[in-house]
């Protein structure tokens, strides 16, 4: 087989390679959105990059023993179709991008008005400060820090936002970023799908103690959820209302749950 063949064979077998990779399972509903359109995307990246670099191999080997560049000559019918070819495909990308940056899973708005918000979600106060975290319960009226549990297949909503200046939450594996603005809420809400510890960190430079700056996330089923928020509460568990009760003055129970 000559170098003709050879070139554009092996490119279009590197993208055959490519298309018939099987990505990992998604782990929450916000990664499944943005691993779908990555997918997509490359669905339409890999046969222009195979046509595009097939046709530079191909002109290369053909012309590489001419003495000198002869100009092209015009062809109005093939630049109209390369011209609305590239608008299909950039129209394509852009729709993809927003349908998928609209999607409540990616970017959610302010919840507390929101009417498609289901009564029993998480919701998680999440509050970035030099150099560390904390987690807000706040339908349970618990805290941690250092470690985010989320449960398994229940939507939950995070506030975000800061103590001090930028800041950013990001958990890869989880599909979720958002920036920690001073003064700001910024929400972001997914749902887990498979129980496990993922890793999570700042994404914004915030200054020396930056790269310390990182934080555990485990996916929880249902029932271990619920023991491992108990086990946080430091006053007296309600395990009816799953609300952890503060003593008031006098010592009796008071249920301090702040409300989503």
């Amino acid at each position: 087989m000559n170098a003709k063949r050879i070139a554009p064979l092996a490119t279009f077998g590197a993208a055959l390679l490519l298309l018939a990779a099987d990505p990992a399972a998604a782990q929450s509903t916000s990664a499944e959105a943005i691993n779908g359109l990555n997918e997509r995307l490359l669905v339409v990246a890999i046969p222009i990059t195979v046509l595009v670099e097939g046709i530079l191999i191909y002109t290369v080997l053909k012309f590489k023993d001419s003495d000198e560049a002869k100009p092209t000559r015009e062809n109005r019918r093939l630049e109209i179709t390369w011209t609305v070819a590239t608008a299909v495909i950039l129209l394509f990308v852009g729709i993809a991008t927003t349908m998928v940056m609209a999607d409540q899973s990616v970017i959610a708005d302010g919840v507390e008005d929101r009417a498609d918000v289901p009564d029993d979600a998480e919701h998680v106060n999440v509050t970035a400060e030099t150099y560390a975290w904390t987690f807000e319960y706040t339908r349970h009226n618990v805290s941690s820090s250092s470690k985010l549990v989320i449960p398994e297949g229940q939507e939950t909503y995070f506030n975000i936002t800061t103590k001090d200046w930028l800041h950013a939450f990001h958990v890869p594996q989880l599909g979720l970023k958002q920036d920690a603005v001073p003064g700001q809420n910024n929400y972001i809400m997914t749902t887990g799908t498979d129980p496990g510890l993922y890793q999570g960190y700042c994404a914004e430079y915030c200054g020396t103690g930056h790269s310390a700056m990182m934080f555990e996330v485990e996916v929880m089923p249902q029932d271990e959820y619920e023991t491992w928020l108990a086990d946080q509460c430091t006053g007296e568990w309600n395990e009816e209302e799953l609300t952890c009760e503060a003593p008031d003055d006098d010592g009796n129970s008071n249920n301090a749950t702040v409300a989503a």
